[in-house]
């Protein structure tokens, strides 16, 4: 995809994306600086798009480097019944305005909650800003597609410069994230993927439970309007390949070399699905390369953004409103006060 030609430029979406290179770039690295501590144990907690990748993404960067401090994750519907009690919890939500982020920290005060809130909002005066006791306010500017993009890379960044700091472990090369992910954004994608991932009934997206294929699995029912599924790991030959259909596609993000053939013998050709990778080598299956990472806790962003390239080629192929899904909103469930100022 490019921001030039028409089919493309149309697109709010697009821009956005292509957008976040500048938000690499231009990130308050000092501003994330001051955050507090994290403490023992931090929870990430937000819904969809706010959650999936920035708090799985940080998850596994931080096993992946061994880090002292881990954090954990859950929707925050779900966090409201957990004991998160001396625990420094990070609430996200690109509006600043979902209600079940607002709903959570209500909870959390009338327990007394014995730890830091910070919130990450899109503005200032919005409820989670407001209600927390500090304050990331993203500096990426309004999202005007329904698909939440840049505002999704630079939660992630927060979480990820901020916990590096907090290890003692160098920041990564953010001009050169940037370049990456505009590389495989602006990268060629095959007719023969583009026609497959177009025409499928159900696409289904595979790899680790970093965040990358389970947030590319919400943005083609967002942008291509299809059915999709998240496979973690290789749950792709456990079981479900009982209803999958000749039809369907699946789309593997850095698949194990040593896992390959059985997807081969289980799926193209048990089930008679297309199979193709992204990754930066090639594999068994049709790819898709993306640069070799500068580090393999960076590989996730890159591959996002691969993803996404993948699926505007489809959404626009269909001729798709990338823009305005015909039920999707942008605050999926928006808080509402009433006169009183309660919920």
């Amino acid at each position: 995809m490019n921001g030039h030609e028409p089919r493309y430029a149309k697109h709010a979406l697009v821009a956005e994306m292509l957008e976040t290179q500048a938000v690499c770039s231009e990130i308050p690295v000092e501003r994330i600086r001051k955050l507090p501590s994290p403490g023992d144990t931090p929870f990430l907690v937000g819904e969809g798009s706010s959650r999936i990748f920035p708090a799985k993404r940080a998850i596994h960067a931080a096993l992946l480097r061994g880090d002292r401090t881990v954090p954990r994750t859950e929707s925050a519907h779900g966090a409201r019944e957990l004991d998160l009690n001396g625990r420094s919890v990070y609430v996200a939500s690109n509006s600043g305005k979902t209600a079940e982020c607002v709903h959570l920290i209500h909870t959390l005060r009338e327990k007394q909650h014995e730890g830091r809130i910070i919130g990450l909002a899109g503005g200032a005066s919005s409820p989670v800003a407001q209600q927390s006791d500090e304050a990331y306010i993203l500096t990426c500017g309004t999202e005007h597609a329904v698909a939440a993009t840049k505002s999704v890379v630079e939660q992630a960044l927060v979480y990820d410069l901020h916990f590096r700091m907090q290890e003692g472990h160098p920041l990564p090369d953010l001009k050169r994230l940037g370049e990456d992910m505009t590389a495989a954004m602006k990268a060629h994608i095959p007719v023969e993927l583009i026609e497959a991932v177009a025409a499928a009934p159900t696409i289904y997206f595979a790899g680790r439970d970093d965040g990358v294929a389970e947030e590319l699995a919400l943005k083609a029912n967002e942008i291509v309007r299809a059915r999709s599924d998240f496979l973690p790991g290789t749950y792709a030959v456990h079981g479900i390949e009982e209803v999958m259909e000749p039809g369907d596609v699946l789309i593997w993000i850095d698949p194990p070399v040593d896992y390959e053939q059985k997807f081969d013998e289980v799926l193209q050709k048990g089930v008679g699905l297309k199979v193709f990778a992204v990754a930066s080598r090639e594999t068994s299956f049709p790819t898709v390369r993306i640069p070799e990472p500068a580090d393999r806790a960076t590989a996730a962003y890159v591959q996002l953004a691969m993803g996404w390239n993948i699926l505007v080629e489809a959404g626009v192929s269909l001729g798709i409103n990338l823009d305005k899904p015909n039920r999707a909103r942008k605050v999926g469930n928006e808080f509402l006060a009433d006169a009183s100022g309660d919920e």
